[in-house]
């Protein structure tokens, strides 16, 4: 599948022309944000909840404490939105009716499943290679219990949408000419230098991929 279906739920209505609707696109949105925001309707009560997710091919995956709200829900079956917003810049006009944001964002529809007990250590290394990759080598494995205490959720795309804006200001006309700056300042998330557990043992030094990762972000 290289694109979505497009339909009323997923239809981007608001500037249309910001819609894109390719996997592309889509996967790398999810890909590049760190954290994701569920909304789920419970006791006819809508919440929206912050959480890391990963993803595995055209499936989304959440997990948390097995006794957690959201993954009493989110393996339930019923009807999940999933939203991820990266942003770009503050888009600054001449008037103040036409500032924007430069951004990008997907709306992802599905329904969660859970995922059975031998797949749960190879989800947990797609969630820690998401949040580092290099990370899951180098780290101690989960322990039985803690496996146990783990609920995973997987989430296929059913429909989704990514909605992007880029560019300069949009200003009216007549307002050009007006004595006031305009334009963009651009915003990126800056991974910076490591800061060392006070409880590190002596003698451990910052590992290689982290330096790497650091440096490259």
């Amino acid at each position: 599948m290289s694109q979505y279906e497009i339909t009323p739920q997923n239809r981007v209505s608001r500037v249309p022309d910001r819609g894109h609707y390719d996997t592309e696109t889509i996967y790398n949105i999810i890909d590049e944000g760190l954290i994701c925001h569920v909304g789920l309707v419970q006791d006819d009560q809508p919440v929206v909840i912050p959480t890391i997710h990963a993803r595995k091919g055209n499936t989304i995956l959440l997990h948390g404490a097995t006794k957690s709200r959201l993954m009493q829900y989110a393996q339930s079956g019923q009807k999940i939105c999933i939203t991820i917003t990266l942003l770009d810049g503050l888009v600054l006009a001449r008037s103040v009716f036409n500032h924007s944001m430069n951004y990008r964002s997907v709306v992802l529809f599905g329904r969660g499943q859970i995922v059975p007990d031998e797949e749960k250590m190879e989800c947990l290394k797609a969630f820690t290679d998401h949040l580092l990759p290099g990370r899951w080598d180098d780290a101690r494995q989960p322990t039985a219990t803690e496996m146990k205490a783990t609920t995973i959720v997987a989430i296929p795309i059913e429909l989704a949408s990514a909605k992007v804006r880029v560019g300069p200001p949009k200003d009216e006309a007549e307002d050009y000419d007006l004595p006031i700056w305009a334009g963009v300042l651009p915003i990126k998330q800056q991974i910076l230098p490591p800061q060392d557990d006070p409880k590190l043992a002596e003698g451990i030094s910052t590992p290689d991929y982290i330096r790497e990762y650091v440096n490259k972000h």
